[in-house]
């Protein structure tokens, strides 16, 4: 009596932990499941992939320490260039308006039927 029981027991032990594990596996496997996993995949690699930038950045900027004081560019920079001249009608502060009768006079060959 003691052994059926026993193997009752056993018996009924192994189909619980067997239908948990399957019913776990079909909600790994759901729709909703793979997609947070691809989710959190994505977003790992992301990750990952910003840390590769950022350790990238910094040897790139090391080694162009390296290489300006090697090359001697540790000097500073040359003065800027003196800027443009504006012209002389805008630094005067006169603008000439013309009406579009006196543009077409000053300016027969313009063809241009806009203005």
């Amino acid at each position: 009596m003691f052994r059926r029981t026993f193997w009752f027991t056993a018996g009924a032990a192994a189909g619980v932990w067997a239908t948990t594990k399957v019913n776990a596996k079909i909600r790994a496997l759901s729709p909703e499941s793979l997609a947070a996993q691809a989710a959190n995949k994505a977003v790992e690699t992301g990750h990952r992939l910003r840390e590769f930038a950022l350790d990238v950045r910094e040897s790139m900027s090391e080694r162009e320490a390296e290489l300006d004081a090697a090359l001697g560019r540790n000097q500073p920079a040359p003065p800027e260039l003196p800027t443009q001249r504006r012209l002389a009608a805008l630094e005067r502060g006169t603008t000439t308006v013309y009406t579009a009768a006196e543009d077409h006079l000053k300016h027969p060959n313009n063809r241009n039927e806009d203005h």
